[in-house]
């Protein structure tokens, strides 16, 4: 059974800016940092329990390469991407989307 990705509209526009950060910064590095987002969302889907509880039910994937992580919670249905956040955010930023 295939499980379900959705993003939040706020972790989405959060990606979006990022990317379009990154992007800014040099050629093509935008596209790596997605690259890398896609990776952590693959591991998440094959094994959603492995990251470490940031708060609630929620979890923190940490981006490989770039200081950021996704915070989701998952169900045997459905992974919910709650926030794309920078490392250096407030976790009060995201805690309310829950």
């Amino acid at each position: 059974m295939t499980v379900r990705i959705r993003f939040r509209p706020e972790a989405e526009a959060e990606l979006n800016e990022a990317i379009s950060w990154y992007d800014a910064r040099g050629p093509g590095l935008g596209s790596e940092f997605f690259r890398s987002v896609e990776g952590s969302i693959a591991l998440i889907a094959r094994h959603p329990e492995m990251h470490p509880v940031a708060f609630g039910n929620a979890r923190r994937a940490m981006i490989r390469r770039f200081p950021y992580g996704l915070i989701y919670v998952h169900s045997a249905e459905e992974i919910l991407i709650v926030a794309c956040m920078y490392g250096g955010r407030v976790p009060r930023r995201w805690q309310s989307r829950l």
